[in-house]
């Protein structure tokens, strides 16, 4: 269809799901809901319940991370949005907040508690908590996370509609579990009869009781009709309730304001002035708005900005909530409520609490669980590709490497210098990547991660360098620069430091810009060592130069000679050979007879498999005859030709051929395989030839 034809209605039209529509429309009457409850317990979980079932709903990945088992929810990774806000590397601190979702969805005691989400700035505190809301709005919508609350419907009664407040219709303002409306005399052989035969994990429970508007209605008009409840639940329209936070529906937020704008009413609610003049007085709670933070997120979640931020007056209110699951609105008995409350907060907030003794009842009822930085490079690297890729970056291109070193950098200033002096940082690093280093076991790392008392709460937080890559981007683009390389981005990092509002020490400082050089010098290694492999990526002259080592080296170990084959003359093995090789990785002249049998054995093992021979499956020989290659090739190439711009046209042809294996086994483009070849002569033409 041509945008110039098109039919509104029917472009919108195509697109509606009306029986979806009529499902969260659906109302009855309260034998209808019991019928639902007897089909579907689940209606009436609690919130924490819900919660639970709602993280584990989308499933869970386990897997060993040096020798510790891990359980991965995939409800972090935000299936809901496609990935929008999912959450990286934080999979051991979501295991314990889950945890604890499930020992209080048992009843087992967090659930007299406040969730305490504590951590370094943007360490995806406000992430996870925004997941939870959003996701238990999603959930509301299924049917397997439908829940349900009620109205008061007069029906054409007169005297129904005065005690309605001159209204057909009253919505409960808390938005109240229907069961609520059993009387408490009626409720223990109801429940008794309702959970006849079932399971444990599926019987249904009634607690608490209803608001103050709600219980005043139920209250009035069993008096009207002479205790007879079965004729004042005829009153009582049930409906399907959907979780929202913009219409403030089972999800709050509350952010705390400066000490003297705060009001405990934001929180608890407050009269509505305009009905005190219908109802004649500020004690009826027809004339209440119960919209306080607290009301509105009852049978679902209430976040907490900033927690420790609060006046010490509103932490009674959070205490209530908290242990009792209950709060005292103003004038009005304490109200039941049915919430998760999930406050964060970073760490100089945190440490005030635990300095100061008047909130130690607060310290009590909290369960903190940390939210640090990411250490693990694999993991920050998915955070900035998430944000920065070819379908987010159009017109320009992300050099390879780019957002590692960026990444590298970032988890370089988060890590506690090891107590071992012989890791550096960088090794690790690393080793937390899961690298394995020689001397270095699955247990030794997990030692590094328990001598680090305070490792990832403190450091660069992924703003700062999503910051600077943004920056890097758009200097390149006025630049008219077509590729972003990693210097640029690493400049960028650099440059920052002098401004940054989080980094008052100079020491601090100084030790940031030192990791930078760790992280240009790595970078150096890698793209030596990419260019070194594509010049020497010829596998015809890779298995010729094998085949000579391992002829000889089969000579040597067994005392035999070799046949040259263009003498056809019988020689002693060639010497200068092997050892060209061997020295590429460094096997000292003492050990080459171990390196030469350890060789042997492990083509003879392979052999006894049924299994031949490929010198790709061995690692170390892999890279010496690569590095042995990348020397008899670089000098016909003539590489650092490129530093003069006096190319002839032999050996640019040959530039080109390497050209195409960077562009097409390492993923870089035009530009940045010229810049890098460019960059790599360079650091030969200077003589800084390291061995990695």
């Amino acid at each position: 269809m041509s945008n110039a034809g098109m039919n509104i209605k029917d472009f919108i039209g195509g697109m509606q799901d009306l029986d979806k529509f009529k499902k969260f429309l659906w109302n009855g009457s309260f034998q209808n809901y019991i019928d639902i409850v007897k089909e579907h317990p689940e209606v009436t979980r609690n919130a924490f319940q819900r919660l639970y079932d709602l993280i584990m709903s989308y499933g869970t990945e386990e897997y060993t991370e040096f020798k510790k088992k891990i359980v991965s929810y995939n409800f972090f990774r935000d299936p809901m949005e496609g990935g929008k806000d999912a959450v990286f590397g934080l999979d051991v601190h979501l295991m314990k907040l889950v945890n604890v979702l499930k020992a209080a969805a048992q009843s087992y005691g967090p659930e007299k508690r406040v969730i305490l989400l504590h951590g370094p700035v943007g360490s995806s505190k406000s992430t996870c908590a925004r997941l939870i809301k959003k996701g238990l709005e999603y959930y509301s919508q299924t049917d397997e996370g439908a829940l349900y609350t009620f109205s008061w419907v007069s029906h054409g009664n007169p005297e129904v509609e005065k005690v309605l407040g001159n209204s057909h219709e009253m919505n409960c303002p808390m938005h109240e579990e229907p069961l609520k409306l059993i009387p408490g005399d009626f409720r223990k052989k109801f429940i008794e009869e309702l959970n006849r035969g079932r399971k444990e994990g599926h019987r249904v429970t009634i607690e608490g009781d209803l608001d103050p508007a709600c219980a005043f209605v139920f209250k009035t008009l069993m008096e009207y009709y002479k205790g007879d409840w079965t004729k004042v639940i005829d009153h009582v329209q049930i409906r399907r309730m959907m979780l929202s936070e913009k219409a403030r529906v089972g999800i709050g937020t509350f952010q705390p304001k400066d000490e003297k704008n705060q009001d405990s009413t934001e929180l608890t609610g407050d009269i509505n002035y305009r009905k005190i003049a219908l109802y004649g007085s500020d004690s009826d709670p027809r004339a209440f708005n119960f919209d306080g933070e607290f009301n509105i997120a009852n049978r679902g979640v209430l976040e907490f900005i900033e927690v420790l931020k609060l006046d010490v007056a509103f932490l009674y209110d959070l205490l209530g909530a908290s242990q009792e699951h209950k709060v005292k609105p103003k004038k009005f008995a304490q109200t039941d409520i049915d919430e998760v409350i999930i406050g964060h907060t970073n760490e100089p907030e945190y440490r005030k609490l635990q300095n100061n003794e008047f909130m130690e009842a607060l310290r009590d009822r909290t369960v903190k669980i940390d939210i640090p930085y990411i250490t693990r490079l694999g993991e920050e690297v998915r955070i900035y590709k998430k944000d920065f890729n070819t379908k987010t970056i159009k017109g320009k291109h992300i050099a390879p490497h780019t957002l590692e070193m960026a990444s590298m950098w970032a988890v370089l200033t988060r890590l506690e210098v090891p107590k071992k002096a012989n890791l550096t940082l960088l090794q690790k690093l690393k080793l937390y990547n899961g690298k394995t280093l020689p001397g270095f076991t699955e247990d030794n790392v997990r030692e590094l991660r328990k001598e680090a008392m305070r490792e990832a709460m403190e450091g660069i937080s992924p703003r700062y360098v999503q910051d600077k890559i943004s920056n890097a981007l758009v200097n390149t683009r006025q630049g008219n620069v077509a590729c972003l390389n990693p210097f640029m981005v690493l400049n960028e990092l650099e440059g920052g430091l002098k401004h940054h509002s989080l980094i008052s020490s100079e020491d601090k400082k100084k030790h940031y810009r030192e990791l930078l050089q760790v992280v240009k010098q790595e970078y150096e290694d890698i793209v030596k060592s990419e260019v070194q492999r594509a010049i020497s990526a010829d596998e015809e002259a890779m298995a010729r130069l094998c085949a000579n080592y391992i002829d000889n080296v089969k000579a040597y170990t067994q005392r035999e000679r070799v046949k040259n084959k263009y003498t056809g003359q019988d020689e002693e093995p060639d010497e200068r050979l092997m050892r060209s090789i061997e020295e590429k990785i460094d096997i000292p002249d003492s050990r080459k007879d171990d390196f030469r049998r350890e060789i042997m054995n492990y083509i003879g093992a392979l052999a006894l498999e049924g299994r031949q021979f490929d010198y790709k499956t061995n690692e170390r020989l892999h890279k010496a005859l690569e590095l042995k290659l990348f020397e008899d090739q670089k000098d016909t190439i003539k590489l650092t030709s490129l530093v003069s711009n006096i190319v002839d046209q032999a050996t640019q042809e040959k530039i080109d051929i390497v050209k195409g294996r960077l562009i097409k086994s390492y993923g870089y483009c035009e530009i940045c395989s010229t810049d890098i070849l460019t960059f790599v002569a360079s650091i030969f033409a200077r003589g800084d030839v390291k061995r990695k």
